[in-house]
């Protein structure tokens, strides 16, 4: 039998057939595992800025820190990726899933340059507002951090 000659109940039968089951349940777990994971290596990370005796304000700018340095160093390792096929929007949803956008297009483009792969691929993804706003507090910080510690 040829497509043409396919009546609407075969057709609909065949797509049934074709079609792929949906497994939510397991997508859901999956995801809500992942992400809580992840949420609590950053209460952890957290509880060890606590120990540190870091400030109010340095504790959670450490965990932010060593978060998006992790979601960085996987997604360049190929691993995020990984986490992301397996966990679906559980690896997107917290602060590694930002970084994961922010440097996946970069090594994808890489090939082409500093200026007009990594630099300008950034930019489609995350914003020239949150590239540069995230940098600039990071090297801020480390300043803040070095006179601080310079001056006491």
């Amino acid at each position: 039998m040829t497509q043409g000659n396919m009546q609407p109940e075969e057709y609909s039968k065949l797509v049934s057939k074709m079609t792929p089951h949906s497994r939510h349940v397991r997508g859901c777990f999956r995801a809500f595992w992942v992400g809580g994971v992840i949420c609590m290596l950053g209460q952890a990370l957290n509880a060890l800025g606590e120990t540190l005796n870091l400030c109010e304000t340095a504790g959670p700018m450490f965990t932010s820190t060593v978060l998006i340095f992790l979601g960085t160093t996987l997604t360049g390792l190929g691993i995020y990726d990984r986490i992301g096929k397996y966990a679906g929007c559980g690896s997107i949803v917290p602060i590694t899933g930002f970084a994961n956008s922010v440097a996946a297009p970069a090594l994808e483009y890489r090939r082409e340059g500093i200026v007009m792969g990594i630099g300008a691929k950034l930019f489609t993804l995350a914003g020239p507002v949150l590239v540069y706003g995230i940098s600039t507090s990071i090297g801020i910080g480390v300043i803040y951090w070095a006179v601080r510690g310079w001056l006491m």
